[in-house]
């Protein structure tokens, strides 16, 4: 059987430092790194995204970063026609792909496939989306609960695109969009995965989150938000609901104070963090390192392409 092409994926909680590492590794394997961050995505959200920085992205060439515009659907679907292509042009140039970030479904998409379920009907689509348009996405929410639990457990009530596609499926089909992406189980890689996750002291990690918050305050978040908002993107966009520019969102809107609003920021980001280490620690193929061995992080990596 022929091998399996190498894939390096580092990832790691919210403010863990992949991007310092990240940078690290590049320059020792000689490749480019393919962003795999939900948020880092989107044009013009680039403090509350921590996306990095231009002198970082000019050292090694950064894919999937700002391809897309904040009122644009994006999904993982969607990513995964954008990344597959990168990753086999780095192949292709005899590099190894090093794919970074902490949305853990984009990384699984990429290495192990995804369930497209039945084709759009469009006709469906539109009156499904006149609906949302009349009763708006909660109401839509709670409809897809009573035909698909397990689908509306993992859509957030503000996803419009998501919401409207379990809808179809199950108006289309009569079967749950779980069930069609039961069947699709994931298990075989695509690659030969050598994953990464960088871990801290929770401690010293929610220490470090805090004073991100504050950092990304200082250069100018709340800034981002406003002419987000001022260039016509609402706040009802899946983007402007997401961490950090929701709070901002509702302080500019006279819902809080800017204190508040930080503070919550803060406390929501930390249990992002949480969130993010128990979907990895789900994942065995990835091994968990100190955030701060660089040395021990290459090694593994070195160790993982040499078969031992």
């Amino acid at each position: 059987m022929e091998s399996l092409a190498p894939l390096i994926l580092l990832a790691g909680p919210t403010g863990v430092g992949k991007t310092a590492l990240s940078l690290h590794l590049a320059s020792r394997l000689e490749t480019e790194i393919v962003n795999a961050d939900s948020m880092q995505v989107y044009r013009d959200m680039d403090i509350g995204t921590a996306k990095p920085l231009p002198q970082e992205r000019s050292r090694f060439p950064h894919h999937l970063l700002d391809v897309a515009n904040p009122d644009e659907p994006f999904d993982a679907a969607r990513y995964l026609r954008l990344a597959k292509p990168v990753v086999d042009r780095l192949h292709a140039g005899d590099k190894i792909p090093l794919v970074v970030g902490g949305t853990g479904l984009y990384m699984k998409v990429l290495t192990r496939g995804i369930c497209q379920g039945p084709p759009e009907d469009l006709g469906v689509r539109h009156a499904l989306k006149e609906e949302m348009d009349e009763k708006g996405p909660a109401s839509m929410h709670a409809r897809l609960a009573r035909v698909d639990p397990a689908a509306s457990d993992r859509i957030h009530p503000h996803d419009r695109q998501r919401i409207l596609r379990a809808l179809e499926v199950h108006r289309i089909t009569g079967r749950p969009l779980s069930a069609w992406q039961g069947e699709h189980r994931f298990h075989e890689d695509h690659f030969q995965v050598i994953g990464i996750f960088l871990h801290r002291n929770r401690q010293e990690l929610y220490r470090r989150i805090n004073e991100r918050v504050l950092r990304m305050m200082d250069a100018g978040f709340l800034g981002e938000a406003r002419e987000l908002l001022e260039r016509g993107y609402g706040p009802e966009l899946k983007p402007m609901q997401s961490l950090g520019y929701k709070q901002l969102v509702a302080h500019l809107m006279g819902r809080c104070s800017l204190t508040e609003a930080v503070e919550e920021i803060k406390k929501q980001t930390r249990r992002y963090a949480k969130r993010q280490m128990t979907w990895f620690r789900g994942d065995s193929r990835f091994q968990w390192l100190p955030a701060d061995d660089r040395d021990r992080a290459l090694e593994w990596i070195e160790a993982r392409l040499s078969g031992t």
